[in-house]
């Protein structure tokens, strides 16, 4: 997850088209570097004194070593602004800013406002004269720009983490287990969405293969949310595992649970559903013939 996938062939060309930052304000920024650089560590001094305000200040700078680091980039930042070379390696870097600040978990806001503040420091740098309006609108350009591109590869890094973390607890799931000859089950717990969905009925039709089963059982007791999108999703599970000649019953549907589906109008069709695990057992065990015997009887 070191790397930002969709951000990898990011195009400089386009990206300062796409903000209106000309060759023209390149080169201004260019030119006005030489004196802003002689204000940069007074810029860079007065953003600490800023940062030293924010509540997050003492999370994430939390000793002399990590400050000193930091005014080091932030001093190298700068410059890279008024060297004005805005190619890969430049985006390269604000992609690697964003993926790093992800990473430890400081807040996006928390970045905007240090971006802004930058931004009116920089601002403070440039003298009043006829240029100074051009050269602030490039400055604008470029801090709105490096900030777009950082917030996106927060998201990117924050949408691979999601499906990395999604992607674990589908491998922890409980497998479609074999619980008797010819009966299947699979508790589900949690949140059904379409790939969940198609990873259910691929693992419960695989196995429907493997055993020649003839009854599969969907728990669905832990199911956080039932709604049109699951219920459709389950009736399409038991039509695909009924056209491999396996019936399918799905347990655990409780009051609530019944109580929404009618509400929303879902039609179940032929699904077998009961109210209990121990109903669906009772009932997978009639079907392939197994007699059971309770307490009582016995």
């Amino acid at each position: 997850m070191n790397n930002v996938a969709a951000l990898d062939n990011l195009d400089p060309a386009a990206i300062t088209n796409q903000f209106l930052l000309n060759e023209e304000e390149v080169q201004r920024l260019a030119d006005w570097g030489k004196y802003a650089r002689s204000k940069r560590d007074e810029v860079v001094e007065s953003f600490y004194v800023w940062l030293r305000t924010q509540p997050e200040y003492e999370e994430f700078v939390d000793d002399p070593d990590t400050q000193r680091r930091l005014v080091k980039l932030q001093s190298g930042y700068i410059d890279t602004i008024f060297d004005a070379h805005f190619d890969q390696t430049y985006f390269e870097n604000r992609i690697r800013v964003g993926t790093t600040h992800a990473r430890i978990g400081l807040p996006l806001f928390t970045y905007f406002c240090s971006m802004n503040r930058v931004h009116l420091l920089l601002n403070m740098t440039v003298a009043d004269t006829p240029e100074a309006p051009a050269t602030l609108r490039a400055i604008s350009k470029v801090v709105h720009m490096d900030t777009a591109i950082v917030a996106l590869a927060y998201s990117e890094y924050d949408n691979q983490r999601v499906a990395s973390q999604s992607k674990a607890l589908l491998e922890m799931s409980t497998p479609v287990t074999e619980i008797w000859r010819g009966v299947l089950m699979l508790p589900i717990v949690g949140i059904i969405d379409s790939g969940r969905a198609q990873d259910i009925m691929s693992g419960a039709l695989m196995k429907i293969s493997d055993t020649r089963s003839r009854v599969f059982i969907m728990d669905i007791s832990g199911v956080a949310v039932v709604d049109t999108a699951v219920a459709n999703y389950l009736i399409k599970v038991t039509r695909a595992t009924r056209l491999m000649g396996c019936e399918c019953i799905v347990s655990g549907v409780s009051p609530a649970i019944a109580e929404t589906i009618v509400e929303l109008g879902i039609d179940v069709g032929t699904v077998v559903t009961t109210g209990t695990l121990m109903q669906a057992l009772t009932l997978a065990f009639d079907r392939i013939g197994v007699r059971t015997v309770s307490e009582e009887q016995r």
